[in-house]
């Protein structure tokens, strides 16, 4: 039997659930790398002496550092497997964490956070096509859902963990080192990937991987596993006794390393098997010939007919990665200045009207900033630097997170209704609109309702970018264009959020109206996206 046969015949069960269960872990792990530095910042800020563009730094330097990387892990991925990227790969992010937690300044940090940045890129990528291989045909889009809901999860699980650790003022020595709570909290935000490197190696390798490097004699170990454990009937008992070689005798030019997290259960069809398996068994050959093969296979997009569609698709996905990752990694800062901004307020009886208007609390946090780093690096005991953070400061960020998962369970059922195209513009225009609409907020509520939709909008109109780009070209280039508009997307993520300090600077409107622009300008490009592609087509 084939693969799919195979698999197939491996059934659902037992395996199957405890899988997804590893998984949940996993994607904590990845979601925390990308994230908490988002939340420690209000906290940080006076024992790392941070700057407005220290903050943007921190939060833009891990997609630095996986933007970096993606060539080098998708590479090991198709070449050393799917399992021991997973179980190495978050053994080096918890190493990476750790030490990111006992860091004494912010050079140090950001060190780590770009080195976490480096080494869960890989893991992330390869985490969703290793749940994918191990799972039937029939199962796969169920699958995929279920990864989805769990980095929303994971998403909404860090401001509760953030409201218990970081208001507490901790001050603990450790082999001479200085940890407050907020180290702590870093520090506790590795367990995720601890979890991971310990289980992943109770698990099989890809069976799909094992068949693509002609070691069908392993694969058919992995499926008797898998069908042990779902059926509860002996291994010798399943049926498939041999495996169909998938080794190509001709090697087909090898998938060039990058986020093959994102290839979909669509793109595994049996139609395509002997085309993947040529793609991975070629990926074998020495790097040199690798890259060159990789690059052959990337030019299709940079000539006619595929090459306006492929720049169009970049700047579409950067635009919105861009105005999507700044705001919500600068929605925890922007929270925790409200909040510090109404408790000055109240202690003060003389003042008869109280504006909660975005453009005080930016005054009031920039300003706040500047002497807080002042006081911090002239040590002033006159002028003392201090941490103002309360379990309400993260309040309005469960709100937001909760929101965002209500918007990933409703983006399939969106999607179906209303189509694509028309769930982007609608999307991207609304989310822009909520942007610039925080220039004209005068109270908390107003604002936590704005980024609300903000970022439900943003995070349907970023699924629908990638779910679209696919029905726009063949097969062979899909993971190809979905990789390579991913790392243009980060680089809008990093370039934003280096940007987004730097405005704020100028005033309160500049921010918002950068990340307004770009939302807008991507809804100009989703209106006038042509999803049929007549060249694709053929």
């Amino acid at each position: 039997a084939d693969f799919e046969t195979a698999i197939d015949a491996a059934g659902f069960g037992l395996f199957n659930i405890l899988l997804l269960l590893v998984a949940i872990p996993s994607a904590m792990g990845t979601v925390y790398e990308t994230s908490t530095m988002s939340y420690i910042l209000p906290s940080a800020e006076c024992d790392l002496h941070l700057s407005l563009l220290d903050k943007g730094v921190l939060n833009a330097i891990t997609y630095a550092g996986m933007i970096s990387s993606a060539i080098f892990w998708g590479y090991l991925a198709d070449t050393k497997g799917r399992r021991k990227l997973l179980i190495f790969g978050y053994l080096a992010d918890t190493i990476c964490v750790l030490g990111g937690a006992l860091s004494q300044n912010v050079v140090q940090l950001m060190v780590f956070k770009y080195l976490g940045g480096f080494t869960m890129s890989g893991p992330f990528a390869v985490l969703m096509t290793y749940l994918t291989e191990l799972h039937g045909r029939q199962y796969r889009q169920r699958v995929m859902m279920s990864i989805g809901i769990m980095f929303s999860m994971a998403t909404l699980s860090l401001p509760g963990l953030a409201m218990g650790i970081l208001p507490q003022h901790w001050d603990i020595e450790f082999l001479g080192l200085s940890v407050h709570s907020w180290q702590i909290f870093v520090a506790i935000t590795a367990l995720p990937s601890i979890l991971s490197c310990a289980l992943f190696p109770f698990f099989p390798e890809s069976p799909k991987f094992l068949m693509s490097r002609g070691r069908n004699a392993e694969a058919l170990e992995a499926f008797r596993f898998i069908y042990a454990l779902n059926t509860r009937q002996p291994r010798a008992a399943f049926p498939i006794k041999e495996l169909a070689s998938e080794v190509a005798g001709k090697p087909a030019p090898p998938t060039p390393p990058t986020d093959s997290s994102l290839k979909l259960p669509e793109q595994q069809q049996p139609a395509h098997q002997q085309k993947e398996s040529d793609v991975e068994q070629a990926a074998g050959k020495k790097s040199k010939s690798s890259l060159r093969s990789g690059l052959v296979q990337m030019r299709p997009l940079f000539v006619k007919p595929y090459l306006g569609l492929s720049l169009w698709v970049y700047l579409l996905n950067f635009c919105v990665l861009l105005g999507q990752n700044t705001m919500r990694l600068w929605l925890p800062q922007l929270f925790a200045s409200i909040n510090e901004y109404e408790q000055m307020m109240s202690q003060q009886p003389t003042t008869t009207t109280s504006s909660t208007s975005i453009c005080s609390i930016i005054e009031y946090s920039v300003n706040r900033t500047q002497s807080q780093l002042a006081a911090s690096v002239l040590d002033d005991p006159e002028h003392e630097c201090t941490v103002n953070v309360s379990p309400a400061s993260y309040t309005n960020n469960l709100i937001v997170a909760a929101a965002g998962l209500v918007a990933y369970m409703l983006a399939g059922f969106l999607v179906n209704l209303v189509g694509f195209k028309r769930i982007m513009a609608m999307g991207l225009f609304l989310a822009g609109s909520c942007a610039i609409g925080m220039y004209w907020s005068s109270s908390a509520a107003t604002t936590v309702a704005l980024a609300s939709i903000f970022v439900t909008m943003g995070s349907i109109s970023a699924t629908s970018v990638i779910s679209a780009s696919l029905s726009m070209f063949p097969t062979a280039l899909r993971t190809m264009i979905v990789s390579l508009s991913m790392m243009v997307g980060r680089m809008g993520s990093l370039l934003g959020n280096i940007f987004f300090p730097a405005l704020m600077g100028l005033g309160c409107v500049p921010p918002f109206l950068m990340v307004s622009c770009f939302m807008y300008v991507a809804c100009l490009l989703a209106s006038f996206l042509p999803l049929k592609n007549k060249a694709a087509l053929k």
